[in-house]
């Protein structure tokens, strides 16, 4: 199923003439994310999106945006929110912000395969549109717990020229920012963005894409999460 619905997007994949950014959002929604986390994560998203300044630099004069967007849980647990899209008008971002509101929490809840997730995300950035920078969005809450683990996936996969980045929340693991900062994260101008507790989700997701649409920052790897 995984791979037909890969095919698919793969099929349906737009051209960008002039793409600066293919970005993919990768959602936790395991088990440790309740109905109330559910909520917070789909409104902070659909709000980030819908926010002034981040369609600001979604529709800036550097180049189009491509996003995709999926929801990742346990071993070959990954959903495809929204397939491939060039953002080349409010219509086009609006669709998007739909689908991810449209989408309802999945009926089981499962473990936290992080390094599933990643892979997922790998083969869905070989059918993105050609772009300038290729990024992994990846939100959590918790360290890798089943199926193959971080490290071995990026041992086994080619990762090359793509940039992985953090949202890790705090709320329910302690030290999950040293996790993601130390495991995960990897990548030109990979940094970490950090959510002390859910209800900063929003805020925190606002600040991480605004870095990923505006460019990596001189200096490089980051993994220290901005506080403002």
């Amino acid at each position: 199923m995984l791979r037909l619905v890969l095919a698919a997007a793969c099929l349906a994949t737009p051209a960008a003439a002039d793409c600066r950014l293919a970005l993919a959002l990768a959602v936790d929604v395991s088990r440790s994310i309740d109905s109330r986390d559910y909520v917070i994560q789909t409104d902070g998203l659909a709000g980030a999106l819908q926010d002034r300044d981040v369609r600001a630099a979604i529709f800036g004069p550097e180049g189009e945006v491509a996003l995709a967007i999926y929801h990742w849980s346990g071993r070959g647990s990954q959903d495809l929110v929204q397939p491939w899209v060039i953002l080349d008008s409010p219509e086009a971002l609006d669709a998007a912000i739909w689908q991810v509101r449209r989408t309802p929490r999945p009926a089981t809840p499962l473990a936290t395969a992080l390094g599933d997730a990643l892979s997922y995300g790998l083969a869905l950035m070989s059918d993105a549109p050609d772009c300038d920078r290729r990024v992994i969005d990846v939100a959590g809450d918790g360290r890798n717990n089943d199926g193959i683990s971080v490290a071995r996936t990026y041992e086994r996969e080619d990762f090359t020229g793509i940039t992985v980045n953090g949202l890790a929340v705090g709320e329910h693991e302690a030290g999950i920012l040293d996790y993601y900062a130390g495991e995960v994260i990897r990548g030109p101008g990979a940094f970490v963005e950090l959510a002390p507790r859910q209800s900063d989700y929003p805020q925190a997701l606002r600040r991480k894409l605004l870095r990923e649409l505006r460019g990596p920052m001189i200096g490089g790897l980051s993994a220290h999460p901005s506080q403002g």
